[in-house]
């Protein structure tokens, strides 16, 4: 089913269909968004969000984030203990995108009104080259740390 699928949303861009036997990084990207969530947020009028962003196609670009909880949602990177607001992401080809604490992170500011453990708040990212993907994201408790990733989340 998933092949289908995949079949079916290569179909959909009919400019990269004479692509199709070329390198990897001519393919349509391919993406799905795991262990996403909120951490309940401190403050009234801000919060963050973290997930990873997995890509079996070819490379795209995260580009932003809307949700109807947020007057914006800014994109920022952690290096160095430096948080930085970026334009956009790159989603390599075969590749995933992090967002974790303590690393690239989503901001939700100006909130219009504060998510609370249990709530699931809708958020769609949008790319470059991909439809918007929408997803329902839970809000867990301030303190939620996720079970550490590794390797083996690439092969689901």
């Amino acid at each position: 089913m998933a092949l289908a699928a995949a079949l079916t949303l290569a179909g959909c861009n009919d400019s990269d269909s004479d692509k199709a036997s070329g390198p990897a990084s001519a393919k349509a990207p391919e993406l799905k968004v795991s262990g996403a969530y909120i951490p309940e947020p401190t403050m009234d009028d801000m919060a963050a969000g973290f997930f990873t962003l997995t890509n079996k196609g070819g490379a795209d670009k995260l580009t932003s984030a809307t949700s109807d909880v947020a007057g914006s949602i800014t994109l920022h990177s952690t290096k160095g203990g430096v948080m930085k607001e970026q334009k956009s992401f790159d989603v390599p080809a075969g590749g995933h995108l992090d967002f974790a604490s303590g690393g690239n992170h989503l901001m939700l500011e100006k909130l219009k009104r504060k998510p609370e453990k249990g709530q699931q708040v809708a958020l769609t990212l949008h790319f470059q080259k991909s439809r918007p993907i929408t997803i329902e994201v839970p809000v867990k408790e301030a303190t939620y740390k996720p079970a550490q990733h590794d390797s083996s989340h690439n092969s689901h």
